[in-house]
């Protein structure tokens, strides 16, 4: 297993600074806790000397950092196809189909994209949840950015922060949405069902633009940009302005079919078990590369048929 090697000259600036603060300016591309936990266990040498972190800077000194890459997964690697939209030796962007969990956890132990990235590449097993820097719920289907080494990862997680990746999805909701909004509502726990998140004024905040991509008799096609990356977030807030996705059983449990429906249309709504939802638009700069990424993926089979009965049964009526 190969170590992290890097070095670095103290510049005059620096001189008489926390060593802690200087290598946190000299090695920005890694956490502060991170260089910390290396320099308590005498990875990170200066002038061929350990030190603590109170120690103040010498101007030129050379700092060296040697440090071994941690295992950090228990968890099992196992052969989960994995469809890939894009792949370089720093990150890759996956098109997830619905019904794939991304993080183990209860219910679901393992079979999850997290298990299937440490089959996939060598040093998923060292990563923070191999490589895995954003997520989304386990029946929404499109694209995710996930980092294969440690400094991609830690740049990838800044920039999600910092709102510089664009995300944009496509959702299939119940009632028909004259013209589209931004809504601002902030997310929380929900305080008795913890499965599920809720709008509350101690939530964190949250905002979602929308736009109407097309109308049906009784439902909406909806293009969903997300300025924050909440728990559930598009579900919560389409479900708070009353235009819940379809087959959202945990925000739509009610299944309202319009009178006059088309036969196709009632079995494809009370046959849609995963929410109509799906990631179909992701653009970043990459972290190292600086290239400028985006990418785009059509619907999944079910939502392309999904739609088609949709506009179908809205031509029937117009007849």
């Amino acid at each position: 297993m190969s170590n992290i090697q890097l070095e670095a000259e103290i510049p005059e600036e620096y001189a008489g600074k926390r060593i802690d603060w200087v290598l946190a300016q000299l090695f920005s591309d890694y956490s502060r806790s991170t260089l910390q936990s290396w320099l308590k266990s005498g990875y990170i040498q200066i002038n061929q000397a350990q030190v603590k972190a109170k120690d103040k800077a010498k101007a030129h000194a050379l700092v060296v950092v040697d440090a071994p890459v941690t295992v950090v997964h228990e968890d099992q690697a196992q052969a989960i196809d994995l469809d890939k939209v894009y792949e370089d030796e720093y990150l890759m962007v996956l098109n997830k189909p619905a019904g794939l969990t991304v993080h183990p956890g209860a219910g679901n132990p393992d079979g999850t994209l997290l298990n299937a990235l440490l089959h996939n590449h060598h040093e998923a097993k060292n990563l923070n949840r191999a490589g895995i820097v954003h997520r989304l719920d386990k029946d929404t289907s499109g694209l995710m950015v996930v980092a294969k080494e440690y400094k991609t990862q830690f740049k990838l997680a800044k920039m999600i922060e910092k709102r510089q990746v664009k995300r944009q999805y496509i959702a299939f909701v119940c009632g028909v949405m004259t013209a589209g909004r931004t809504i601002e509502a902030p997310i929380l726990r929900h305080h008795k069902e913890r499965t599920k998140m809720a709008i509350g004024h101690d939530g964190k905040p949250a905002t979602t633009h929308l736009r109407v991509l097309a109308k049906y008799h009784a439902h909406s096609k909806i293009q969903a940009t997300l300025e924050s990356g909440r728990t559930h977030q598009i579900r919560v807030h389409l479900a708070h302005i009353h235009y819940p996705i379809i087959g959202d059983k945990t925000y739509n449990k009610r299944l309202a079919i319009p009178k006059g429906t088309s036969e196709n249309l009632v079995a494809a709504l009370k046959s849609q078990h995963k929410q109509a939802l799906h990631a179909y638009h992701l653009a970043l700069t990459h972290p190292i590369t600086n290239e400028n990424l985006d990418f785009e993926v059509p619907l999944p089979k079910e939502l392309l048929e999904l739609e088609q009965i949709l506009s179908q049964d809205t031509k029937e009526r117009k007849s």
